[in-house]
């Protein structure tokens, strides 16, 4: 719970520096493609300094191996911080922050019929409601 918190402040945060970092100085905002690039490198040379430094570098070269996690990882950074992350950009350039992040809020919301499809799990009343609460809570943090 405790990861999943840091990471929830640690998106918002980006969130809203990426914002002001669109803007910061030019007279004419960065284009979103440019903004997702730059955040993806950057977080592609810290997880890479983090294996390093955690001496897992080995086990990484094991994983590179295995053909069918690739496939799948690989399609996941496709979707995920590729497309989700350079259309979050598009949608912080064209509102503001706030309203962007309450709408990038919705995944756990959007992800049920997906864990339905995928993996066959059902999720229960309990866990659909939470989700829904979740996003509500940001929504209301955000838009007040």
């Amino acid at each position: 719970m405790l990861f999943g918190l840091v990471s929830a402040m640690g998106q918002g945060f980006g969130v809203v520096l990426t914002k002001k970092g669109m803007y910061l100085g030019v007279s004419v905002a960065m284009n979103p493609l440019s903004a997702a690039f730059i955040r993806l490198m950057l977080a592609g040379v810290f997880v890479w300094t983090c294996a390093l430094f955690a001496g897992k570098l080995p086990e990484l070269h094991r994983a590179v191996k295995d053909k069918e996690g690739i496939k799948y990882t690989a399609a996941g950074a496709l979707v995920g911080p590729f497309v989700g992350m350079t259309l979050s950009m598009v949608a912080v350039a064209d509102t503001q922050a706030g309203i962007a992040q309450t709408l990038m809020s919705l995944m756990p919301v959007l992800i049920i019929p997906v864990i339905w499809i995928i993996y066959r799990e059902r999720t229960s009343w309990r866990g659909i409601l939470g989700a829904i609460v979740a996003t509500i809570g940001v929504a209301i943090l955000f838009l007040t």
